[in-house]
């Protein structure tokens, strides 16, 4: 194939160098042109439209990239690769194309918009005229080439600037409808967020069974090394090591004093199983408890279970032998002048507390653990006292009260509501408060001139028999309703302090039908214990028998001791005797009151009633029988038993007093209809001997004291019906050791005392 420009000029023509510029050359050129970047394209890998379109776009949004070639139009018969046989012809004169003097520097025959025929123009890029390009192999060498598909994509579409971004190509998504065997950044991190999911998912799982198989790497319960066992070995650990600890008694100490405690008195029980699921021995899908089995240390308690009744009669003993009441503040009114008791802190068994010392002792090796006491505050203090001394203390005696019943006036004197009056706490202060059973004889007898007195069916012993006395109507004041209209007036002054008030027709508190359904017919238990000649024994027993005779328990109802006898104070007919208070002898107020109350507990207890409270002595009274005693001391200590029969109960005490050279007998029978044929006692030999200590007391309530040993007992109570018995039930009395007390102080040379 031979070039144009390489061929000999014939005729007439010009030399090339003054050959006018008819276009041929400049297309030639073009045409070598097009031929070196065809081939320049065919020698890269085609890329896709998106890479292309990525790269306009790059191309776009950079100002200082190169700008875009604008593309010539040429006619589709002066270029056609399809044929390698085709040649440029050589440019033919022109008459009208023939040269001027002067060369023009744009070709002549330039194309024109309008003669391009859509179909047939083919777009390249416009390439300047370079003697490289002219002169470059390609332009000589002409051989018959095939672009592959996509070779002429760097033609219509330049390529991005070197430093220009490209985009990735898309992955296939299945939820977007486009496919590239790359995956995207979103989904390579949602995979690898499913998949640490169900990583954690599975060690999760694997930590809740890791958990019910083994115990923590470092766990320990009271003391005993369960590192990494599983649940049963755990077990088979505790029981070997805490086994023998629970079958030794438990010693409590406070001060120089010791209280022996049985664990089987005290109900106590390790719950082996319940101790290892404590210390993790169970599956547990809380994180904490799988982190446990590989981190910290972990010692647990061991769980005790203990019976609340049987651990309460135990502390309440030691309450006993311990606590101090705390003595809130009062006034009260003898004789119409006020008496106040000054407030006192009290000193009281933790029972919470110590009971918890109770459980750590009995897994413990520990020799012995302290009583917990804790500190009773009066709910009002002295100065609260004084104050209300000084007011409603004050007021409330200052005068007679006067009652209007319809046109008649009548003065209560303060003696006639004094003996009902107290000024005590009532929701943390001081208030007065008017008894309307005490205030009923008083204020009955006062106002004598106003209607009649109602009485009250009874149930007396007469000959030896029960008699229904029956109950009587009366027409007077009604001590609930007076009580209550003479609060505000007893505060008043003046004309204030009256009481407005009518006589009405006043029932028996007590019907005779109410009488006669409790079928009190015969004596179902008695009981009498003797106490050595003193005449406060004669006084205070005597005064509390005479409070409890009489009393009737219906069905259902429980005795109170301390809320029958009442505190025992001088203006309720109690002297000084000698009580058992911390342990040791004191004279208090009500001494001997206690044997009363223990031979109302036997009376109660051979007649079938069911225990409520009862509290042995601290320590051994031989006059009593063993293990069937009871103590009371106002404000913490109470005998009380229900009745569970379906009829009623009565209560007969009296007291043969005792002479020189000659006992007192305390007597308590109980008169009912019988349930049971027989109720028999029991007792167990004596057990865990505790031995007395010795104590000096220099204080002015001293009272000398013998050394008695302390011990443990049971007693049995056994009910038969038709000959047989029906059930049996036990108790056990603690009693601690008596020291010897020697009043006085310490001498300093007893140094071994």
């Amino acid at each position: 194939m031979t070039r144009p420009e390489d061929e000999e000029p014939q005729g007439d023509a010009p030399a090339p160098d003054d050959a006018p510029d008819s276009g041929g050359t400049d297309d030639q050129q073009e045409e070598d042109d097009l031929f070196a970047a065809v081939a320049a394209a065919m020698s890269r890998p085609p890329r896709r439209d998106s890479e292309t379109f990525a790269a306009d776009d790059a191309v776009d949004g950079d100002p200082e990239a190169d700008p875009p070639v604008e593309p010539v139009v040429e006619e589709a018969d002066e270029i056609d690769l399809d044929d390698e046989d085709d040649e440029a012809d050589p440019p033919e004169d022109d008459p009208e194309d023939a040269p001027d003097d002067e060369p023009d520097d744009e070709p002549d025959d330039e194309v024109e918009d309008d003669e391009v025929e859509d179909d047939e123009a083919v777009v390249t890029p416009h390439v300047e005229d370079s003697p490289d390009v002219a002169a470059s192999p390609a332009a000589n060498d002409r051989t018959e080439m095939q672009p592959p598909v996509g070779a002429y994509d760097d033609l219509f579409y330049p390529p991005p600037a070197a430093d220009t971004a490209v985009a990735a190509p898309a992955a296939y998504d299945p939820f977007e409808g486009s496919y590239d065997a790359e995956d995207p950044p979103r989904r390579r991190g949602r995979r690898l967020l499913v998949g640490a999911l169900l990583l954690v998912g599975a060690a999760y799982v694997g930590g809740y069974f890791l958990t019910g198989a083994r115990l923590p790497a470092d766990a320990s319960v009271a003391g005993v090394d369960v590192s990494g066992s599983s649940p049963a070995e755990a077990r088979a650990t505790l029981s070997r090591e805490l086994g023998p600890r629970t079958e030794q008694p438990i010693v409590l100490t406070h001060e120089k004093k010791q209280f022996t405690i049985d664990p089987d008195d005290a109900g106590l029980s390790l719950d082996v199983p319940a101790s290892v699921e404590a210390v993790g021995g169970t599956r547990s899908w809380d994180p904490r408890d799988m982190a446990a089995l590989f981190f910290g240390e972990h010692d647990h308690d061991a769980v005790v279970e203990a019976e609340t009744s049987k651990l309460s009669g135990v502390l309440g003993t030691i309450g006993e032998a311990v606590d101090v009441p705390v003595v809130q503040p009062q006034i009260t009114f003898p004789g119409g002048k006020a008496k106040p008791r000054r407030p006192r802190d009290g000193r009281v068994v933790d029972r919470p507390a110590t009971t918890e010392v109770v459980k750590d002792a009995y897994v413990g090796d520990e020799e012995s653990a302290e009583v917990v006491l804790e500190t009773v505050r009066p709910a009002v203090d002295l100065e609260g006292l004084r104050e209300a001394l000084r007011g409603i203390g004050t007021t409330a005696v200052s005068a007679p009260v006067t009652i209007k019943v319809g046109d008649k006036a009548i003065d209560l004197p303060v003696t006639a509501y004094a003996p009902a009056l107290v000024i005590r706490v009532e929701d943390g202060a001081m208030a007065p408060y008017i008894d309307p059973e005490k205030l009923a004889e008083p204020l009955s007898d006062a106002t004598t001139g106003i209607g009649t007195k109602a009485v009250d069916a009874t149930v007396e012993l007469r000959n030896g028999k029960p008699v229904v006395v029956p109950g009587k109507e009366g027409v007077g004041l009604q001590p609930e309703e007076m009580a209550t209209k003479l609060l505000p007036a007893i505060a008043a002054t003046g004309d204030d302090r009256s009481v407005a008030i009518e006589a009405k027709v006043v029932e028996p508190a007590f019907t005779t039908k109410d009488a006669k359904n409790l079928k009190i017919t015969e004596k179902i238990s008695e009981f009498t214990t003797e106490y050595p000649p003193a005449a406060y024994r004669d006084t205070n027993q005597g005064r509390a028998a005479e409070l409890i005779d009489g009393t009737v328990i219906k069905p259902g109802e429980t005795f109170s001791f301390n809320d029958i006898v009442g505190e025992r104070t001088q203006a309720n007919g109690f002297v000084s005797g000698t009580v058992i208070n911390g342990g040791v002898f004191r004279e208090e107020l009500g001494g001997g009151v206690s044997q009363v109350a223990t031979t109302t507990y036997n009376a109660a207890f051979f007649g079938g009633m069911d225990d409520v409270e009862h509290h042995p002595h601290a320590f051994y009274i031989d006059r009593y029988p063993v293990g069937r005693e009871a103590t009371v001391y106002w404000g913490s200590l109470d005998l009380r038993w229900k009745n569970p029969t379906d009829y009623g109960v009565l209560v007969h005490a009296y007291v043969e007093r005792s002479a020189p050279g000659r006992n007192g007998r305390m007597h308590v029978e109980l008169w009912s209809t019988k349930v049971w044929d027989e109720v028999r006692a029991g007792k167990s030999a004596r057990r865990n001997f505790r031995e007395p200590g010795k104590q000096y007391d220099d204080s002015d309530r001293c009272v000398p004291q013998s050394p008695i040993q302390g011990f443990d007992i049971d007693i049995y109570r056994s009910f038969y019906k038709d000959g047989k018995r029906v059930r049996t039930e036990t108790d056990t009395a603690v009693y601690q050791a008596a020291d010897t007390v020697i009043c006085g102080k310490k001498p300093k040379s007893s140094e071994d005392d």
